[in-house]
Order: structure tokens, then C-alpha cells, then sequence
């Protein structure tokens, strides 16, 4: 835990990328427990309008895409945003490569370990019964290599290291499979990523036979990464006028969700195998949330109403493992009991949901005013 301005600048001493914080706030706000208003919701009401809506909250069992399957990658997508901001300027003031090499890792190295504690928690469990994937173990392995990436190459390279990471997961899906079943075989006991994890990775998996977050899954994962620090090097670097590189964001974003459509009539999106359309899909959709989100608060200046959700993306980590360690739903009822017992059932479920949020949100909002961030 340090005092620190977590928030990469924009140009100049003063200026920030406020739209950064806040959608990777409306990233985390969705995680931390927001899609429980559309659950809640469909389960009151029975409606079937609201069933549709609530069942984009969940993730679909194999392939498929619904809109929840966009928030681990996109927070990915952002950490690769800012990179250009804090490697690319550390470049600039001279820091040498080797030194920013060994911090890149040990950032990686680190998030790897909290997922696992996230997972686990602070006991010893015999090693079979340990899972080592993770949602953090995936961002710190994608961001670290994206990040080494960046550190060695020049634009061209990042793009042509990206467009060679998607075809070669490709081909290698697509020409191998598990013993016992065709070639390209793509379904969860079949493909060869799956039979991979199966045969290397220690303790269990997720699903027993297959990990979500496995350890080839993460090699895509890198491209979301690397699409992130593209993106980044437009909005700092790039002569084009704010508004124009909202434009572009926007027009880029539109074209990959068409080629993703494309490339999964023969490469499913499928996001548990993390599939070379599910990374077009989702950078797709972060580009154009991005170009707004940017566009509205950047260019337009309008910044008060992103207030709520930038209070979130200052502590995205910290909250993501506070749940971990914090029992959310009993300081919750300490503060708002008397409230869930006024308004009981079966609306007292919809009401909770929104304390939860707050409470969640007051402790946030605490330690932005003390200025204390959790800086991996």
C-alpha cells in the first residue's frame, strides 16, 4: 500500500487520462458485484426481459459470448494502455532498459502470486488441492510479456508480434488435439490447449479437466495485452488531433467486432480457451468503450459524472482481493439491516444489492481521500 498518483498522464505535468481510471472503475464496478441488480431483478420479477438481460451477466458454459465475458479482458486491455505512459515514459527520462526488464517481471511475478493467495487463501493445502491459475496469474503473465514486448520492439514489431500471436494459437489448436481425438478438435476434453494444462500444470484445475486461466490460454491473452499498448502509443504519441483518435478507436474497434464474427465461423469465440476471435471480439468492444469513455471526459471535458467509477479503478487490485479477507455481505447487514427489514421481501434483495455497492464504494472512497493506492 503506498500514497501515490496511480494514473498515467496525458500530457504535460497537470493533465491526466481521467477516461482510463474511470473505465477501468466501470471495468471493476461490474466485478465487484453490480451484475447482482440484473440477477436480482430477473429473479423478482420473473420477467423475460429482464432474464435476457441478467443471463449476459453470466459467462456461457463453452462457446459463445456474452457481455460479461468482456470484463477480465478489458481490464487486461487497459493495463496495456497504460503502459505507454509509465514504461514508455520511464524510457524517455533515460531509465535503462535491463532495469525496467526486472520490474516488469517482478510485477508480473507478483500479481501471479496473489491470484494463487486469492484462490487459496493464507493456508497450507497439500499441493494437489491448490489451484495455480487465476484471473490475476493471467493478467500478470499477459502483461509481462506484452510489457517485455514493448520494451524491445518499435511499433511495427508490437503489431506484427500481435497479428502472429493470434494466427499461430490458431494454427496450433487447429492442427493438434488431445490423444484420442480429431485434429482441431475444439470442444473442453479435446483441444490441445486444454490437454496441455492437463499434463503440466500442478495442483487442479478449475474445471478438473480444463482452467479458464490456463497456462497455454495465457499466450493469446498476451495479444489483448499488446492491443492495449497500441492503443496507448495513439493516444500519447500518435499527431492525430483528440478527437480524431477517439475516431480512430472507434472505427478500429467496429472493424475488429467484424472480423471476429468472421474468424468464428471457423475459430469459435470462446473466452475459456481465450480463442484468437474472442480477442478481436473483446478488443473490439474496449476500443470502442475506450473511444468513449475518452472522447466524453478527454476531449469534451465532461469529467464529473466518471467521479463514482474512477473512485473504483484507483484501487482496482485492492478491491478485487479484498473480498478475500473482507466479508462484504456482513458489514452490509451491520449498516443496512434495518433497511432490508423495512422493505422485505421479495424488493429488499434489489435494495441490498445497491448497499453492498455502497459500502464497497464508502471504503474506496476513504482511501482515495487519504490518497492511499495498492501499487503493484
Amino acid at each position: 500500500m503506498t500514497q501515490t498518483n496511480a494514473s498515467p498522464l496525458l500530457s504535460g505535468p497537470s493533465q491526466r487520462l481521467y477516461s482510463l481510471d474511470a473505465l477501468r472503475g466501470f471495468d471493476m464496478f461490474w466485478i465487484i458485484g453490480a451484475e447482482e441488480i440484473f440477477h436480482s431483478l430477473a429473479k423478482i420479477t420473473g420477467s423475460p426481459f429482464w432474464e435476457a438481460i441478467a443471463n449476459q451477466f453470466t459467462h456461457p458454459d463453452w462457446n459463445g459470448f456474452h457481455a460479461y465475458d468482456l470484463i477480465f479482458p478489458m481490464f487486461l486491455f487497459i493495463a496495456g494502455v497504460a503502459t505507454p505512459y509509465s514504461v514508455g515514459k520511464e524510457l524517455e527520462k533515460g531509465t535503462p532498459r535491463r532495469q525496467l526488464l526486472v520490474r516488469v517481471i517482478r510485477r508480473g511475478l507478483i500479481l501471479v502470486v496473489l491470484g494463487i493467495i486469492y484462490n487459496d487463501g493464507l493456508k497450507i493445502h497439500p499441493l494437489s488441492e491448490i489451484r495455480f491459475p487465476s484471473v490475476l496469474g493471467r493478467i500478470g503473465i499477459a502483461y509481462m510479456f506484452a510489457n517485455i514486448i514493448y520494451l524491445y520492439t518499435r511499433q511495427r514489431g508490437q503489431i506484427i508480434w500481435f497479428c502472429s500471436i493470434l494466427i499461430g494459437y490458431w494454427l496450433l489448436l487447429l492442427f493438434n488435439s488431445a490423444p484420442g481425438f480429431p485434429r482441431g478438435d475444439l470442444s473442453m476434453e479435446g483441444n490441445f490447449a486444454s490437454y496441455i494444462d492437463r499434463s503440466v500444470i500442478p495442483g487442479r484445475l478449475y474445471l478438473g479437466i480444463h482452467d479458464p486461466e490456463g497456462l497455454v490460454s495465457a499466450i493469446p491473452a498476451i495479444g489483448t495485452g499488446l492491443l492495449g499498448i497500441l492503443t496507448g502509443n495513439l493516444l500519447r504519441n500518435s499527431p492525430l488531433t483528440p478527437t480524431a483518435k477517439a475516431l480512430r478507436m472507434a472505427l478500429t474497434g467496429a472493424a475488429f467486432i467484424i472480423a471476429a464474427q468472421i474468424w468464428n465461423l471457423v475459430f469459435p469465440i470462446n473466452k475459456n480457451l481465450w480463442t484468437s476471435s474472442f480477442v478481436l471480439m473483446v478488443g473490439g468492444l474496449s476500443l470502442l468503450l475506450l473511444a468513449t469513455f475518452y472522447y466524453i471526459i478527454d476531449v469534451l471535458g465532461y469529467k464529473k459524472w466518471a467521479f463514482f467509477f474512477t473512485v473504483i479503478g484507483m484501487n482496482s487490485i485492492l478491491i478485487y482481493m479484498s473480498s478475500r479477507f473482507i466479508d462484504w455481505k456482513y458489514a452490509t447487514a451491520g449498516f443496512f439491516q434495518w433497511l432490508n427489514q423495512l422493505i422485505g421481501n421479495p424488493w429488499n434483495a434489489f435494495v441490498m444489492v445497491f448497499c453492498f455497492l455502497a459500502v464497497k464504494w464508502a471504503f474506496l472512497y476513504f482511501l482515495y481521500k487519504k490518497k492511499t493506492f495498492l501499487r503493484v
